[in-house]
């Protein structure tokens, strides 16, 4: 992947610091997080500021001035059950979603013969299939190709703008975790919004208790109880609004997990109007989420990037990307569609070839001597400019290859 580096440092970079995604990494490679893992924080924060107000103004209130009995039993329950909801906002956050490691080049066309012998004059370029068509259950599923990963997407995989990674059951990027939720995370996801939602009524349900302790106690009415505990009124403001968020999506993933469907499928699919091919039933789905083994990580963070071995490079065979020569646009990445121009490739080389005769001209305008395969290098440096978008042969030339660049 990164050749001139390891052959610099005398072995292959780290997998984390060569990572092509746009993943943060956090003690060598031990946790990765998608590049908005500063919302972290404000989650955080959101979950960790009510709590420590109501144990302090709620909680430490019930433990002083009613009961020993009750005050501090909910104290404890609080402080613990944040610390499990951390707990899972991390477990969500800090792994690997089930990332689809990239290829260093594109896979080769099904029952292409390798050996053959592919020359320019005999025989076309050969195209990948845009789509590939797979049976699942029965039912055929299109998988398609990822340009960035150079790979067929698996079923129920898809790329993710984002963290810019092809993810296995891809569900949805959450800007809240700041994490993709996929194939290895989603169960500890579900798992943090629906603890969430119990912390919002836990909260909720024990500021009313409060309330209601200062009505009896006082013998006053439950509007005059409250405004003796503002912090309570906060609190059950705050934790009513929450729950309808949490709560809500806690409600929606689980239809989506009874009928076994992403969050992605559901809004693009729509399978409540066709067959779902990954329907199991509700019993069999549910099972699925909570009681399989979690796959291992495809990546090794940790580990060093395996390099190819030999300097020669693999022979492509003549078949190109499935955007090669048409017009592209990578939804998924949000770029622009860009065009195969070849009268602007023709136009370069013929650049490059006025370049040349410059080079090959002396001060009296004669021709120096020079190879008989030059045009042959010319077209070959040609593409490369084509390629990379830069000039090797003359730097000072700005003009080379400065419309190449992708």
């Amino acid at each position: 992947m990164n050749g001139a580096s390891a052959g610099a440092g005398g072995e292959a970079p780290l997998v984390y610091k060569a990572w092509k995604g746009n993943n943060v990494f956090l003690l060598k490679g031990r946790f990765i997080f998608g590049p908005d893992a500063r919302s972290l924080f404000i989650t955080m924060f959101l979950i960790v500021a009510p709590v420590s107000i109501f144990c302090a103004f709620v909680a430490k209130e019930l433990m002083d001035k009613f009961s020993y009995g009750l005050g501090l039993p909910v104290m404890i329950a609080a402080v613990l059950f944040t610390a499990y909801d951390l707990s899972l906002l991390l477990l969500t956050s800090g792994r690997d979603p089930g990332i689809i490691p990239r290829n260093a080049h594109p896979p080769e066309p099904e029952g292409f013969d390798g050996n053959a012998e592919v020359g320019a004059n005999q025989t076309p370029p050969v195209r990948l299939p845009r789509v590939k068509d797979v049976v699942v259950n029965g039912i055929t599923v299109k998988t398609k190709y990822c340009d960035t990963c150079m790979l067929y997407r698996p079923p129920r995989c898809s790329h993710c703008s984002i963290c810019n990674n092809c993810v296995e059951r891809f569900d949805h990027h959450c800007p809240w975790v700041g994490q993709c939720i996929g194939l290895r995370n989603y169960r500890f996801f579900y798992m943090f919004v629906f603890s969430t939602t119990l912390l919002c009524l836990y909260v909720f349900g024990f500021c009313w208790v409060f309330i209601i302790k200062i009505r009896n106690a006082e013998q006053i009415t439950i509007w005059k109880a409250m405004t003796k505990t503002p912090a309570s009124i906060a609190l059950i403001i705050y934790t009513f609004i929450a729950v309808w968020f949490v709560g809500g999506l806690s409600v929606f993933h689980l239809y989506l997990m009874s009928t076994n469907q992403t969050t992605y499928e559901n809004f693009r699919y729509r399978y409540d109007q066709r067959d779902n091919p990954y329907n199991k039933g509700v019993m069999e789905n549910i099972k699925e989420i909570f009681f399989t083994t979690i796959p291992p990580s495809k990546n090794n963070f940790c580990g060093r990037v395996e390099q190819e071995h030999g300097l020669r490079p693999r022979p492509t065979n003549g078949f190109m990307s499935p955007n090669m020569g048409r017009a592209v646009g990578d939804i998924e990445m949000g770029r622009k569609p860009v065009a195969w121009d070849e009268p602007r490739m023709a136009a370069e080389i013929g650049d490059l070839g006025a370049g040349l005769s410059n080079l090959l001209e002396d001060k009296d305008g004669r021709f120096r001597t020079t190879s008989p395969d030059l045009s042959r290098d010319a077209l070959a440096v040609g593409g490369g400019l084509e390629e990379h978008g830069s000039s090797a042969m003359n730097p000072g030339r700005s003009s080379w290859g400065v419309e190449a660049g992708r």
